[in-house]
């Protein structure tokens, strides 16, 4: 979990306090049973809050502008604004939440254009509670999260992509440079900052420049959307 110092001043004879952040969490999902569900898990959690409930992809893309949460777990399949453009279109308009797709495992074929579109995350409904806390807190700290299903059906998906995808992925990998193309290979194995950081002998600090800057060299909303591309290009992932 991402951690914030609280200002102290040595003259005073205060002691730095590290302090954990607290995580807003937004729920979009028709059945109300889902949400109080998905709420209670959170709020028991600790260090979570849920800042607002939506029944539908536009009530969802109305909650993220009002109450702008850092994650926002959606339904992938709701009625209205189905979820793949509510996706989109939140991305588009609050572009600091986070999304997490949940879905069933009839809907799994939602994984490759969700994350397209966009999502950090992706979970089934049938899984433990303790992976949706973990996704939660994996993706407002700015990693992705996929669950151990969806991470082995992603594998599968790309293993022998075609060579129109593969030379268009590495085209724009040309872009990188030699250090950013090692850090997207690390980013592309689900390494979080921290861990590429002991890796390859930098700051923590410096490895979010190098994110960052790949994921803008990339035109990239997110680590999972540049994973793919590490994919496509047959990088040794």
């Amino acid at each position: 979990m991402t951690l914030t110092t609280s200002t102290s001043w040595a003259s005073a004879g205060l002691q730095l306090v590290d302090k954990p952040r607290t995580i807003t969490v937004g729920i979009a999902d028709d059945q109300v049973l889902i949400r109080t569900g998905v709420r209670g898990v959170l709020e028991r959690s600790g260090g979570v809050v849920v800042v607002g409930e939506a029944g539908d992809g536009g009530g969802a893309l109305e909650m993220a502008r009002r109450q702008r949460p850092q994650v926002l777990l959606m339904d992938a399949s709701m009625p209205g604004m189905e979820g793949l453009a509510a996706v989109r279109m939140v991305r588009r308009h609050v572009p600091g939440t986070q999304v997490i797709m949940l879905c069933t495992p009839e809907t799994e074929e939602l994984l490759f254009p969700a994350l397209r579109a966009g999502a950090a995350g992706f979970l089934f409904k049938n899984g433990e509670p303790a992976a949706l806390v973990n996704a939660v807190r994996a993706v407002a700290a700015g990693e992705a999260m996929l669950s151990p299903s969806a991470t082995r059906a992603l594998i599968d998906h790309f293993t022998g992509a075609d060579s129109e995808r593969r030379d268009a992925a590495r085209s724009r990998i040309s872009l990188l440079t030699r250090r950013e193309q090692e850090v997207l290979v690390y980013l592309a194995q689900g390494m979080a900052n921290a861990r590429i950081a002991r890796l390859m002998y930098l700051s923590e600090g410096a490895i979010k420049a190098h994110v960052s800057r790949l994921l803008t060299k990339l035109r990239c909303d997110n680590r999972v959307q540049a994973a793919l591309i590490a994919r496509d290009a047959a990088l040794p992932c």
